[in-house]
């Protein structure tokens, strides 16, 4: 095996040998792409935050695994990020935290919401019954879990381009019943 010179080393090879000042380097360069997957997922700038700081620590456990002949250190970095964000995300979703509610009762939280959309929030929950049972699945899965189009072929074992298909329709499906109006089918 060929021993690639120091200053041609990646971050995560420089990690893997143990080089201390690689994990600032780290930070700084992939920091960016961790956080803007971690927003994708959580609302809460906190939740974001702690997920962040466990795809860092994955990578630092990681590093070793890394090898540019197989692919890119931003792939393998994005790669390891997403999956880490995701598997919090499903636990915590599995397991949603309680809040407690004000002493004073419930508030209503949407109060600023803008009323149509409000609106048509509601016609699309109405009309999801109204989907082909393939159609709903697909967006449920995709939308409401976050679980990716390959990911939900195989939970619903369909080929790829048939999820891709049945996700599609239903959107233009909802979309057209938005544009059509309340009431139509």
């Amino acid at each position: 095996m060929q021993s690639t010179p120091a200053a041609e080393l990646t971050v995560l090879e420089r990690i893997a040998r143990g080089d201390s000042t690689a994990v600032d380097a780290c930070i700084k360069t992939y920091g960016g792409l961790i956080w803007s997957i971690a927003r994708r997922y959580f609302k809460r700038q906190a939740d974001a935050e702690d997920a962040v700081q466990e795809v860092f620590l994955d990578l630092w456990k990681s590093a070793a695994r890394y090898d540019r002949n197989k692919r890119s250190e931003p792939v393998f970095v994005a790669m390891i990020a997403k999956r880490r964000i995701i598997d919090r995300f499903r636990s915590e979703t599995r397991h949603p935290l309680a809040e407690e509610l004000p002493a004073t009762g419930v508030e209503n939280t949407h109060a600023d919401a803008d009323p149509e959309l409000c609106t048509e929030a509601g016609q699309i929950r109405d009309r999801l019954g109204d989907l082909r049972k393939e159609e709903r699945d697909a967006l449920d899965l995709g939308v409401v879990y976050g679980y990716s189009h390959a990911e939900i072929a195989e939970k619903l074992d369909m080929p790829l381009g048939t999820v891709k298909s049945h996700m599609r329709r239903g959107l233009m499906r909802l979309k057209g019943w938005l544009d059509d109006g309340p009431g139509t089918q």
